[in-house]
């Protein structure tokens, strides 16, 4: 009896048997960059074990660059889009498209990064990503990636940010300028930089002496946040009404505008708020908005070309913050009776 023909090894039996996923194994097997020294160990060890042997053709298929990075963002997120639009801009003069991929409802960041490795994205830049240091190191052993406005520290994870803990310095800064010294801070809770921007506060605070009065508010990422924040500040807990506050991001300070001007606190003849973000409509709001500026346009820009660099092996990954600016509006000015520093 003839014997049958063995079956042939592929990569999915090598992948399947070194516990990892099929784009890590032929990120291995094509010596390319992207995978720690011992998944690359044991990956070959078992290729080897298995009598695997690379399809050629497959290989010349795989080897052709698909010219496309893929963006994960929050659907919902105003900031977001204007980092998106960023990236268009950016990518008009490049021979590079982009694959966009929302985090939204039960969409979250890992299964859009999933959908765009499926369209065979050469990088992705994934805005203000909410995924752990292990998904992410997972992640990012299979494609290069760029976080953008997000402070994190990940092998193989580039990082294009702006100074959250110093944005917030600043903005504590201007308002003890003008005279304030009873300045809350109304944080982010589990977003993305809430930890660093609340850092800032307390830091800036402290600098000038004002520790004992430092107060942060929960808050989150939402104007109805800012809103929540303001009636709770209203309705007061035997304290004194602040004459500032700090938001975490503009739409927690449009929420804030909404709910003092609407219970009749004057702002900022009562009441200076500033912002986080310079988002487009800041200047539009009830009051215009004080607020500090992390400039998408050359946050996207700078994050394209790291995610082009890599695919292309040109770059190792590094981290690169941005300086703030802030942009000073009708928002803040100084407390009735002080004297501006």
């Amino acid at each position: 009896m003839a014997r049958g023909r063995s079956k042939r090894v592929t990569l999915l039996d090598v992948a399947k048997e070194a516990n990892c996923s099929v784009s890590l194994a032929s990120i291995v097997m094509r010596d390319a960059t992207g995978a720690s020294e011992e998944t690359r160990r044991r990956v070959k060890a078992v290729a080897t074990r298995l009598g695997y042997r690379p399809d050629q053709r497959a290989r010349a298929l795989r080897a052709a660059r698909s010219g496309l990075i893929g963006v994960t963002f929050g659907v919902h997120q105003p900031f977001h889009a204007e980092i998106v639009d960023g990236l268009y801009s950016a990518a008009e003069s490049g021979g590079h498209e982009l694959v966009l991929s929302a985090v939204v409802g039960g969409v979250d960041d890992r299964r859009a990064a999933e959908t765009l490795l499926r369209d065979r994205c050469e990088a992705l830049i994934m805005i203000a990503p909410s995924l752990g240091m292990g998904r992410l190191r997972v992640l990012a052993d299979e494609v290069p990636i760029v976080a953008v406005a997000r402070p994190l520290s990940c092998p193989g994870v580039d990082v294009v940010r702006i100074d959250d803990q110093g944005g917030i310095v600043m903005a504590v800064d201007h308002l003890v300028s003008l005279g304030h010294r009873r300045i809350v801070h109304v944080d982010g809770g589990t977003a993305p930089s809430s930890p660093e921007r609340r850092a800032g506060y307390l830091e800036a605070m402290e600098a000038h002496g004002l520790s004992a009065q430092a107060s942060i508010l929960p808050g989150g990422l939402e104007q109805e946040h800012g809103a929540r924040a303001a009636a709770e500040l209203l309705e007061g807990s035997g304290h004194e009404l602040p004459t500032a506050i700090t938001a975490f991001n503009d739409r927690v300070a449009f929420g804030l505008l909404q709910g003092l001007i609407m219970a009749g606190a004057d702002v900022p003849g009562r009441v200076s708020v500033v912002g986080f973000d310079n988002a487009r409509r800041s200047d539009a709001a009830l009051v215009p908005l004080t607020t500090v500026d992390q400039n998408p346009g050359l946050m996207a820009r700078l994050a394209l070309e790291r995610a082009i660099g890599r695919a292309a092996d040109r770059y190792l990954p590094t981290e690169q913050v941005l300086v703030p600016r802030l942009i000073e509006r009708a928002s803040t000015a100084p407390p009735a009776g002080a004297v501006r520093r």
